[in-house]
């Protein structure tokens, strides 16, 4: 990032760990008051730039800030900001697809599982048949280009669309563990409802947006 926030008073706290292959880093409610004002700030001139800018370059290096700053660096502006806010929100687009690319393996197999269950938010979320490994990656990098060349609330329902599918693999994939291995089960039970928070949180981060109240 850019932008100096040196002279900022330091949070005390350190980001939460991110857990690609479970998606762990989404486990719930965080403080608004934690909330730094260089956080709101530098959201702010990150997805403006972007969307002023009508140049694939500037949104290709965009897409690919945390693969250059690191995750964790992206982590420690954002990741406490409320989950309806637009840091809390650009924070889960970045994640989402770090956690796509840590394991599209993975991540792929969960999303063929709930596809059918979660049919239209399989056609929202806009993955291409069959759903492998690249096209986990294609779909992740696409929605997050939306963000800053297309419709930004466009590019958080598709995100939360594609949150419900793969919870619902998960679920499903724990239904099939728990005979044999309880604790896992549990795992990705707890990791698909935690998903479906996420879900839920950018489809109403995108209502906001639209009625332009997302800060």
């Amino acid at each position: 990032m850019d932008g100096d926030y040196t002279n900022r008073t330091p949070r005390p706290h350190k980001p939460k760990p991110f857990s690609p292959a479970d998606f762990e880093v989404f486990a719930g409610g965080v403080d608004p008051s934690r909330v730094s004002e260089a956080a709101h700030l530098a959201a702010h001139a990150l997805v403006h730039h972007g969307r002023e800018a009508d140049d694939p370059a500037v949104t290709r290096r965009l897409v690919e800030l945390a693969d250059r700053q690191g995750l964790e660096a992206i982590a420690e502006l954002w990741a406490e900001s409320p989950a309806r806010s637009l840091p809390g929100a650009l924070w889960r687009l970045y994640a989402l697809r770090a956690a796509t690319q840590q394991n599209p393996e993975r991540i792929a197999a969960f999303f063929a599982s709930g596809k059918e269950v979660a049919q239209v938010s399989q056609v929202v979320a806009g993955v291409a048949e069959p759903p492998g490994a690249e096209e986990m990656n294609l779909m992740a990098d696409t929605i997050l280009s939306g963000a800053f060349e297309g419709e930004f609330d466009v590019a958080l329902e598709r995100f939360a669309a594609f949150c419900r599918v793969v919870a619902l693999g998960q679920a499903n994939h724990a239904d099939a563990a728990e005979p044999s291995n309880e604790l896992h089960a549990s795992k990705l039970t707890r990791n698909s409802q935690q998903l479906i928070r996420t879900a839920e949180d950018l489809e109403q981060a995108a209502a906001s947006w639209r009625l332009g109240e997302l800060d």
